[in-house]
């Protein structure tokens, strides 16, 4: 297979040249992933749109990192994990949790923890979880409405996990001190 192009404005096809803008006005640049996916006008712009919703879920920024990332990590996203440990980092996340977040490990603060335990558990069943996943998920603290934004967390990061797959999304420069690889999260 040809290798993805990482579009810029000039070379993209002219549907995702509005998108482009967007996303250049909104971060100052077009990070990597929104290049590659500006191969799709269609994918670029759900990716956005899709990105701009659950910036808008109840879930507080280190809990929406806590379900992007452990679905990256699921995933095996190389470029979504640095990406996603760089946004953490300049959100606040604390270091503990973001290691944590990278290799799977269990977090320390019991609220976060029900969090990723119940976001794997949507990974892994599909949505299939269990009334007993539920339960304990509503016993942390949780809402209703929370489960359905860990399930938009979710669709956002198939979205650009599976694409990353496709492109090889080259992980831009300042993602690069967050590098990861699925090795680190398996111990090896």
């Amino acid at each position: 297979m040809p290798p993805f192009t990482v579009h810029t404005e000039a070379s993209a096809p002219a549907g995702s040249k509005p998108i482009i803008g967007q996303v250049e006005a909104r971060f100052g640049r077009l990070p990597n992933l929104m290049a590659t996916l500006a191969e799709s006008p269609a994918a670029i712009e759900a990716y956005f749109t899709l990105m701009g919703i659950y910036e808008k879920s109840d879930l507080a920024p280190t809990e929406k990192q806590v379900v992007l990332m452990t679905n990256n990590r699921l995933n095996n996203c190389t470029y979504c994990m640095a990406a996603h440990s760089a946004v953490s980092k300049s959100q606040g996340v604390s270091d503990d949790v973001i290691a944590a977040l990278r290799s799977g490990a269990t977090l320390e603060d019991a609220k976060l923890e029900a969090l990723r335990t119940f976001t794997e558990r949507v990974f892994e069943t599909r949505g299939d979880v269990s009334e007993s996943d539920i339960d304990a998920f509503l016993s942390a603290g949780y809402t209703k409405a929370n489960i359905l934004e860990v399930v938009l967390g979710t669709a956002l990061k198939v979205l650009s996990n599976y694409s990353n797959k496709f492109t090889q999304t080259p992980v831009d420069g300042p993602f690069q001190p967050f590098a990861w690889s699925p090795q680190q999260a398996a111990g090896v």
